[in-house]
Parts: structure tokens; sequence; C-alpha cells
């Protein structure tokens, strides 16, 4: 298999896309934060010193994907089409799931942009609730689904 982010002499080169087609690309990624169940309250009551933990946290995933190609090194810089990030707590579990979707009209893919969007977003999460959980853990950053592009369509089995 060969590495498309490494040259011929094993140093890390951003990949040349000035042959590949434009076609329209998706990705999806998912994240997991993890609380007290107080902290979860919380969150969905609005009860958070902070402000709106979901709206603050939606936000700061929409500014991470536009910004991916900023800080993750051989990203490149892409004009995103769309970027939709939703919620979906897991009351009897103590986590919110946050996903992200991501659409572009490129010659590369969105994944990272949709995998930096839900870190972004859990890391908000985080910021906004460590004054009453410090315990909180961020896990289960995945990409779920791709589309478009040479490899075609990649979708994650997920176990519920």
């Amino acid at each position: 298999m060969k590495l498309t982010h490494i040259d011929k002499y094993g140093k890390a080169k951003m990949v040349d896309v000035t042959d590949k087609g434009i076609t329209t690309r998706e990705a999806v990624a998912k994240a997991r934060i993890f609380m007290q169940s107080a902290t979860l309250q919380a969150v969905l009551t609005n009860e958070v010193k902070k402000g709106d933990v979901l709206g603050v946290a939606r936000i700061a995933g929409v500014m991470a994907a536009k910004k991916t190609g900023d800080i993750i090194p051989l990203c490149h810089p892409l004009n995103i089409t769309s970027v939709d990030i939703s919620f979906e707590p897991q009351i009897k579990k103590n986590y919110v799931e946050i996903t992200a979707s991501v659409k572009v009209s490129s010659q590369t893919g969105v994944e990272m942009e949709a995998l930096t969007a839900v870190s972004a977003a859990a890391l908000t999460i985080y910021d906004m609730c460590k004054a009453i959980d410090k315990a909180m853990t961020i896990s289960d950053i995945r990409l779920v689904k791709k589309t478009g592009g040479r490899s075609g369509t990649y979708v994650r089995a997920e176990a519920g």
C-alpha cells in the first residue's frame, strides 16, 4: 500500500490533487463525550453558567471544519459548502453523541473536516462544563461515512 502523504524519500508532503476531478463529496463523523448524570442534565436544561453548551459547541464545530486546513498540516484548504452539527443525548448512558456532516465540491474529500468538527464540538462541551465535571471523557471519534471521489463510498458498521 502506497502512502500518499510521503514522497519517494520518506518525507511528508501534501498530496497533489491538481489532476483530480471536482466532485461532490460528503463525510460524516461522530464522537462521544461522557459525563456525570448531573452534568448532562445541566447541559440539557441549559443550566450551565457559561451558557448554551450545545449551541456554542455547534458553532465551534462549524468553525473547526472551516479551519481544518489551518490546523492539520497536510490538509488542503477547502471551500466547504455545508456543515451540519447535531447532538443526541444518551441519558441512560450519560453521554452526548456528536455528529458532523460536511459537504464540498472539490478535488479532495472532507473526512478530516468532519473529524475536526466533532472533536472541537466535544472539546467545547468539555470547556464549558469543566467547572462542574472534570472527569468528562471524550471518546469514539470516528468516520462513519464518506462519499465521492476515486475511492467511492465508505460506510462504517456501527455497533449499538
